[in-house]
């Protein structure tokens, strides 16, 4: 039997793909804001990969969750491990790209490099795909590393990751404490937010701008300076309570502190238990994004009510920029 059939096939398709690269190519300057991050973890480390696309229907695609997957394989492997580190360790996009990667899913497969199989993917689906950073997370003590992802499509997959890492002081000790707690942290830093762990890691400028902000604001009320210093002093520890992790109330129980959260698991493990370092991520965070082509009659009542001044309140966040009866821009503001 003649070969000549299948090779021709094969030409073929090596051609499609050729084209499918440069159509990629040509849709690398759009906005990529979408997406979803990517976790992958053994017992001393931890990494999370954000891998980006212009919709929200392509990150329910099947080959792009995929690819996220195996991306956050591959730089649990490529990173090495942390030692003594205070902050989550970032790395970029370059950081991966030339990393050998094999696949194995029926519409991509072999060995390939990081950078060719997001380009690949994204002429599959026909959209601008980007690997935008990574973070990994480690610990050099006795302890665990916790996840949680929120809006997750499948397991190791999600919009927002909290990760933390949870050591004691006892090499002997249980970590199976740790573990349960652990999960829970990971969640409450998801719905917290948390910017600083201790208090004694904000900043003084942090600390001197919200004070002079709330001076500010209480000078405005007309009350002595002994009242005045009092309010800014009781504003000072609620701003505390919002931004550091040890000072926030635990989500699951607001009748406590994450610090006397962590005082009653070392009493239970008989160990000091602390907190060694921990990151929350969003799809998408400071990326300016753009809304193009909605619906004519919305965007009819949009601009009616943009010129009736009726928009400010309901999109306190956002600005808006009306370009023609079909666009609206708006940019996420930092």
């Amino acid at each position: 039997m003649s070969k000549l059939p299948l090779l021709v096939a094969t030409g073929i398709l090596k051609d499609l793909r050729k084209r499918g690269v440069v159509l990629a190519s040509k849709k690398s300057s759009r906005t990529a804001a979408e997406g979803l991050l990517a976790v992958a973890q053994n017992g001393k480390k931890a990494v999370v990969v954000e891998l980006n696309c212009e919709t929200d229907f392509v990150a329910r695609n099947e080959i792009f969750q995929f690819l996220a997957s195996s991306l956050a394989r591959v730089a649990l492997s490529a990173v090495s491990p942390v030692q003594q580190i205070q902050e989550a360790f970032p790395f970029g996009s370059e950081y991966l790209e030339n990393i050998k990667i094999n696949l194995d899913h029926p519409k991509i497969c072999g060995e390939t490099t990081v950078q060719s199989a997001v380009t690949e993917v994204a002429a599959m689906v026909g959209e601008n795909v980007k690997l935008r950073r990574g973070f990994a997370l480690s610990t050099s003590s006795h302890g665990v590393i916790s996840s949680y992802l929120h809006t997750s499509p499948q397991p190791g997959l999600g919009r927002i990751a909290g990760l933390l890492t949870l050591e004691v002081e006892d090499e002997n000790a249980s970590l199976d404490a740790l573990q349960r707690i652990g999960s829970s942290l990971a969640m409450h830093i998801v719905a917290s937010k948390p910017l600083f762990l201790s208090k004694e890691l904000v900043s003084s400028e942090a600390i001197e701008s919200e004070r002079d902000i709330l001076k500010s604001q209480a000078e405005s009320s007309g009350k002595s300076q002994m009242a005045i210093e009092k309010m800014v002093e009781g504003r000072m520890r609620k701003y505390f309570e919002e931004v550091v992790l040890l000072e926030q109330k635990f989500v699951m129980n607001d009748s406590v502190n994450v610090k006397s959260l962590l005082n009653d698991l070392s009493k239970e493990v008989g160990s000091s238990v602390k907190i060694g370092n921990f990151l929350r991520m969003e799809v998408g965070e400071g990326i300016q994004r753009y809304i193009t082509h909605w619906s004519p009659i919305f965007v009819h009542k949009l601009k009616h009510s943009f010129y009736c001044n009726e928009v400010a309140g309901a999109v306190q966040n956002l600005k808006l920029e009306l370009h023609s009866v079909d666009e609206v821009r708006f940019e996420l503001q930092a």
